[in-house]
């Protein structure tokens, strides 16, 4: 059989030309790292990295019903957007599961954009067809636009050589700004928005695919003083874990619920209806039956997805979906899921991670992992 195309996206070269050590990810193929791992992460904790992040898909939602349409959809509530506003939620089966978990933008009452993970785009966007019973607008645009990350404590000084006005505050966190054509870097069209999957103060930063090079380069060269190095997945997934965010197909799936992924917050069940509503309620109401903790190793040893979570008496109560050793702390690190009891559960309970043949102590701790930047 075949093997299935792998997409490239708009870098691709850039990155070749860079010596990237390139994987598949998401259908795309993509920059794993370019140096190391530990010195990628360490440049975004300490200075600022920049990312490829254009395998992400990116679908519009437009028309007089689009309001209505993306609040059924989400389980985070879409009224308190306003243009420029930007939220984190996800979209639920019936059953509670979760589809995906992704970002909305409101351009302006009838305009939305949501940004869903590079594996999910064909499901996802089948899945706002099958239920867009409003009539909204839908457009899948993901593969013209290209979406760069440039996070770290030092983005915002990076970025200010482009636009002088730029600040943490301005825009404010989870809010963006429309650039006027011309007025990025020559780009007819691009968004930079205060957000990111690292735990850093930074910038998303959307634009046409063939414009894509272009601000690649300008930003790499004027960061270069500032410390900025390109990054790659590998760091993107080592930061996100230390700042404890979800990966969709490790801690989030169809077969997970957001109440037991510690993601209550983006669930509004004052809001009205909303796919899944009624079976994340009963959910609440009986008490999840599992629930996603942070995991630090104490004794040397590297925790990976599925190794078994055990009790104090080496009884196997769960499994690892997410881990690696921090770079920042030197330590094993991890998430998993447990059964929802406080002995299970509590900062500082005594759990196990067998490693092969050997069960390593461990102690549950509440994500962050590490001490994050102000955003």
């Amino acid at each position: 059989m075949a093997e299935t195309m792998q997409k490239r996206t708009p870098l691709y070269d850039r990155h070749m030309a860079l010596g990237a050590r390139m994987m598949r990810f998401g259908g795309f193929e993509m920059p794993v790292q370019y140096t190391s791992i530990i010195d990628e992460h360490l440049a975004v904790r300490q200075a600022a990295g920049l990312f490829d992040v254009s395998h992400m898909g990116e679908i519009f939602v437009r028309g007089p019903r689009a309001f209505e349409f993306v609040q059924q959809l989400i389980t985070n509530d879409a009224s308190r957007l306003y243009d420029g506003r930007a939220l984190y939620t996800v979209m639920c089966t019936p059953e509670g599961g979760v589809v995906d978990d992704l970002l909305v933008y409101r351009f302006d009452a009838e305009t939305y954009l949501l940004v869903v993970n590079a594996a999910n785009i064909e499901k996802d966007f089948a899945w706002m067809q099958e239920h867009n019973s409003m009539g909204a607008q839908l457009e899948n645009r993901s593969d013209e636009i290209a979406l760069l990350a440039l996070q770290g404590p030092a983005a915002f000084t990076i970025a200010r050589h482009f636009v002088p006005d730029l600040s943490p505050d301005n825009p404010r966190y989870y809010h963006f700004r429309v650039m006027e054509p011309g007025t990025f870097l020559g780009c007819r069209w691009a968004v930079l928005s205060h957000t990111g999957y690292t735990g850093e103060p930074g910038l998303e930063i959307y634009c046409y695919a063939d414009e894509a090079a272009n601000v690649w380069d300008a930003l790499l060269e004027v960061g270069q003083a500032h410390g900025l190095k390109p990054a790659g997945l590998g760091a993107r997934d080592t930061l996100r874990l230390e700042a404890g965010y979800c990966l969709y197909g490790n801690e989030l799936d169809e077969s997970t619920n957001p109440l037991e992924a510690g993601l209550s917050w983006v669930v509004k069940f004052d809001k009205g209806h909303f796919i899944g509503r009624e079976a994340l309620l009963r959910i609440k109401e009986a008490g999840p039956a599992r629930r996603l903790i942070g995991l630090v190793l104490e004794a040397r040893g590297i925790p990976r997805a599925g190794y078994p979570i055990v009790d104090a008496t080496e009884t196997p109560i769960g499994q690892v979906t997410s881990g690696s050793l921090s770079p920042v702390l030197q330590q094993g690190i991890a998430l998993g899921y447990v059964p929802n009891q406080p002995a299970y559960t509590e900062p500082g309970q005594p759990l196990g991670v067998q490693i092969r043949r050997q069960i390593l102590p461990a102690h549950v701790h509440k994500p962050p992992f590490v001490k994050l930047h102000k955003k």
